[in-house]
């Protein structure tokens, strides 16, 4: 390896622009890497979202001759129609009973998030006492007198 490959021939100025273009293409890279993997995941997850929506309006499509099924198989049993069609009908509602009590109960566990709560204080506390950093006037340093500032 030669003096010119180590960097001993190099400016600082040099040196610092190879450090930033180096650290814009790393960064870049990263970005492209993280939107290749999301882009997979979110054909993924649509995919998967398509067969649970399939799945749900077969199962909906099934329920009615399923009860009409049950209720025909009450009635063989030598119980009237009207009954049977009743009887289906109130197991279902007591079926919806049931899990409308499981829904209320997990609902009524359901806790504030205290530990996002907690480091958001933290972090609101540490940002108040911290002090801004003292800008260097461009007058006073030359080259900030090149950088060209934008007015938003």
């Amino acid at each position: 390896m030669s003096a010119a490959d180590t960097g001993a021939d190099r400016s600082l100025g040099q040196l610092v622009a190879t450090a930033t273009a180096e650290m814009s293409a790393l960064v870049h890279d990263e970005i492209a890497l993280a939107k290749a993997e999301l882009r997979q995941d979110a054909k993924r997850a649509g995919i998967g979202s398509a067969a649970f929506a399939v799945a749900g309006s077969l199962a909906l499509f099934a329920l009615p001759v399923l009860s009409f099924a049950a209720a025909y198989g009450i009635h063989n049993l030598g119980l009237g129609l009207a009954w049977s069609f009743l009887i289906v009908g109130g197991a279902f509602l007591v079926l919806a009973g049931l899990l409308a009590l499981i829904a209320m109960a997990k609902i009524k566990k359901i806790k504030k998030p205290e530990k996002s709560i907690n480091s958001a204080r933290e972090t609101a506390a540490v940002l108040q006492n911290a002090k801004p950093h003292p800008r260097v006037e461009t007058k006073d340093h030359p080259v900030l007198e090149s950088v060209t500032r934008s007015s938003v």
